[in-house]
């Protein structure tokens, strides 16, 4: 008799709209499709790029999940627990005036990333551009999630509550930097479901810094001041030519 063949592992596939840099996926949105894929508190590392347009191996781990790209890991997720505590929601007036001060209007290394790109348009991009609000590092904007970007029950999917949490952490360092940020490694605790149509503020703040690694929480409130989502966030100050920023 002959052995049964090995079952293939599953795959995912990050669709081109999903970039932050030109050429790879958005952090928080790959991130988010692990943690979609393993339910609870997740920190994911990035470990490379992540590619896309072709299948990418999810396969399991005695301690969590690993993304593979013909052998290379793309990146991991592990269980964790996320000990944060944002500071107040600023309102969603304050939000609205710090977003029109949104440094991306102005440079943008990643002009199309599909979180913070000026340059997509309203139906395709998030379009967060978290500003300066005055209290300390906070940087914050307004959003309301798109109705396609919510399950059945118009709860927030997954993968996009932490593409969310992604960038607004980069732009609480950018405004006083020249080399950008990526993603280097992403833990989130989503604790209220967040619903699309519904007007929430999106906030990050710097955490500290050593050498290339800068840290920042990031935040997702309702229009009351809850809080449904937080993220704590390790980015790496790249050369803005190695992944074809434009400045």
């Amino acid at each position: 008799m002959h052995a049964a063949a090995a079952p293939h592992p599953p795959t995912l596939t990050i669709s081109g709209r999903f970039c932050g840099p030109p050429e790879s996926g958005n952090g928080g949105y790959t991130c988010g499709l692990l943690a979609a894929a393993f339910g609870g508190t997740v920190e994911v590392t990035l470990r490379q790029p992540p590619p896309l347009d072709r299948p990418l191996a999810l396969l399991r781990r005695p301690d969590g999940l690993v993304l593979d790209d013909g052998g290379h890991t793309v990146a991991e997720a592990v269980r964790t627990r996320l000990d944060l505590t944002p500071p107040p929601c600023p309102g969603l007036g304050a939000a609205t005036a710090a977003a029109a001060r949104f440094p991306g209007l102005e440079r943008h290394a990643f002009p199309t990333c599909f979180v913070c790109g000026p340059g997509r348009a309203a139906d395709d991009g998030l379009r967060i551009f978290a500003g300066a609000t005055g209290e300390d590092s906070l940087v914050a904007c307004p959003w309301t999630p798109a109705p396609e970007l919510a399950d059945e029950h118009g709860r927030l999917r997954t993968e996009f509550t932490w593409a969310a949490l992604d960038c607004p952490g980069a732009w609480a360092w950018l405004a006083t930097m020249d080399n950008p940020l990526v993603l280097g490694r992403l833990a989130v605790s989503i604790d209220a479901p967040i619903l699309a149509g519904r007007p929430h503020v999106v906030g990050g703040w710097q955490l500290g810094r050593e050498g290339r690694k800068h840290y920042s929480g990031t935040v997702i409130w309702r229009a009351d001041g809850s809080v449904c989502a937080r993220g704590r966030a390790t980015w790496i100050e790249v050369d803005a030519a190695r992944f074809g920023a434009s400045g």
